[in-house]
């Protein structure tokens, strides 16, 4: 297989670049299962962006550094939100049906989120994701120069430490090429060997690290394990979003209650099994913001409630809502919870924090580089800088569609290379697995100890015990990697170990509690805020600093 551009990932950042792309490169489009099972369609509340003439790309980055705890990049962020309603105009131009409002400035219905200083957010009803990651599908699949391998699991990259396949100058941190990648069929278990002028990672977040979280099962940390093992730099992964209200029901699995519950009035209760408490409010006595504070204050202040008082959730109740209004801006949410028993227009919804959305990542600038030439990395599974220590509810979705549009420009503006002659994947020195159970074992075990030991709130003590574990599993699934032939439960879990390790490291090296991080041991904020950085050369050290970008190239 030989393309101009091969995308690992199938969410909206993928989709993005290669729409961006298509009219004139021929790209391929990688992804471990069917194209819409990634977060993307998941996700519910909306886009961030100025879409009103009452607001300003000067409010929306105060609001974004603000809930970014002071670690956000400044000019990195600028840029991405200087070209959100470009963004949004091309997603309009191509057929998403938002939800309309004939009032507002720009004809669709804007809603508030939780740190937002204004009504910025577009939406197709509660379900945004879905909507637009169905629009572009269409496109995806009927466009000439675009080639689909669904149920194909990447497994890692392939490169070259020779320079005569670069147009660009190496830099002293990273003198080597990406040329492509290995892909395993899953249906058939062939592994094929993709050679490609450009590879784009897109494979969102690591959230299957943890025992709960409202990602899908496709979040396993897969593009950032791939781009550490080949050599690139990855920062802030200790920055875990845990989003504060996932629906807490045994047959609902993952399932999100938006940010924007809140954001129209929803209010977080003590449930019945409070006792004299139950039905009341305990936001205000956690911040001035009340119920839209920002996601790790919201998420901690869950967390405290019910270890103090023992619970298992807590209630958001919205139920002061007419049915009318229930039915038109949270269809998905009212219909799913009514299917179990719950009528929100009436009662609470039970709910808990779960892992949700990964703010650090790939080192990148805003072009997607990484520091390995030829390869780019964009959405969740990046770090460009604009989530800081917590990520401002919405601005994913418009980091993967301006990022995802500029990696597809500086794509395009590229020399074209000669390709060299790639080897192929070599499987003589191994044998099929005897005993499948022990991925099945190591896979529960890392989630649940991730759970414990490394959730909202850590210690010292807790994260080097983490550690400890980690190191021990790695070595285990190491020697399997070996020995064994690959599944792609053997990948994912090979990859969960790795972006495991790079949270915990990170975690360690941060002395202070900050945005999402919070620890026992460092509970005050450091006056400088500076990002973490992890360097595959120095693997188990991580540094805080300021000049992590100087390194970038492609």
């Amino acid at each position: 297989m030989n393309y101009d551009v091969a995308i690992i990932g199938s969410g909206l950042a993928g989709y993005t670049v290669a729409l961006h792309l298509a009219k004139t490169q021929q790209v391929a489009i990688f992804t471990k299962r069917a194209l819409l099972e990634g977060s993307s369609s998941w996700a519910q509340g909306g886009i961030a962006a100025v879409l009103d003439s009452n607001d300003s790309v000067e409010q929306h980055l105060s609001d974004t550094v603000i809930a970014g705890a002071g670690l956000c990049d400044e000019v990195a962020s600028r840029t991405i939100l200087q070209n959100g309603r470009a963004a949004i105009e091309w997603l309009i131009a191509t057929g998403v049906p938002f939800t309309q409002d004939d009032q507002a400035e720009l004809g669709y219905h804007l809603t508030r989120e939780g740190g937002h200083s204004q009504r910025r957010i577009i939406h197709a009803a509660d379900a945004t994701g879905h909507a637009v990651q169905v629009t572009l599908e269409q496109q995806i699949r009927r466009h000439p120069n675009i080639t689909l391998f669904e149920d194909h699991y990447a497994i890692d990259l392939i490169r070259s430490s020779k320079s005569n396949m670069t147009a660009t100058t190496s830099t002293e941190h990273s003198p080597l090429r990406c040329l492509g990648l290995y892909a395993q069929d899953v249906r058939t278990g062939t592994v094929h060997t993709v050679a490609a002028q450009h590879t784009v990672l897109a494979t969102g977040g690591v959230g299957k690290v943890y025992l709960y979280t409202t990602n899908p099962d496709t979040a396993t940390g897969d593009g950032i394990a791939m781009a550490w093992r080949a050599g690139c730099r990855i920062a802030n992964m200790e920055f875990i979003q845990f989003h504060p209200t996932c629906l807490y029901h045994p047959y609902a699995k993952s399932f999100l209650i938006s940010e924007a519950v809140r954001g129209e009035g929803g209010l977080l209760k003590l449930p019945v099994e409070a006792g004299a408490a139950a039905g009341q409010r305990f936001m205000p006595g956690h911040d001035d913001r009340e119920e839209l504070a920002p996601r790790d204050i919201v998420a901690r202040a869950i967390d405290f409630e019910m270890k103090k008082r023992g619970l298992d959730h807590v209630d958001l109740d919205i139920s002061h809502k007419t049915p009318e209004f229930l039915k038109e801006h949270f269809p998905t949410i009212y219909a799913r919870c009514l299917e179990l028993g719950i009528d929100i227009s009436r009662q609470p919804i039970p709910v808990v924090p779960a892992a949700h959305y990964t703010c650090g990542g790939i080192i990148t600038d805003v072009n997607g580089r990484t520091d390995l030439a030829g390869l780019y990395a964009v959405g969740e599974t990046s770090y460009t800088g604009l989530h800081g220590a917590n990520r401002l509810a919405s601005n994913s979705l418009l980091e993967c569609l301006v990022t995802g549009k500029a990696v597809a420009e500086h794509i395009t503006g590229q020399e074209k290379l000669k390709s060299p002659r790639l080897p192929a994947w070599d499987e003589s020195r191994v044998t099929d697995a005897d005993e499948e159970v022990v991925i099945a074992h190591n896979w529960d075990e890392l989630r649940r100890f991730m759970w414990d030991y490394v959730g909202i709130v850590r210690t010292t003590k807790r994260l080097e015990r983490a550690q400890h574990r980690i190191r021990l599993l790695k070595e285990e699934i190491d020697e399997y990697y070996a020995n064994f032939r690959i599944t792609n439960h053997l990948l994912e879990l090979r990859n969960l170990v790795d972006v495991a390790s790079l949270i915990v490291n990170s975690a360690l090296s941060r002395h202070e509690s900050r945005g999402l991080h919070f620890s026992r041991d460092f509970p005050t904020t450091l006056p400088k805020a500076l990002p973490t950085v992890l360097d595959p050369q120095v693997p188990n050290k991580a540094k805080n600093s300021e000049t992590y970008r100087s390194n970038s190239s492609s």
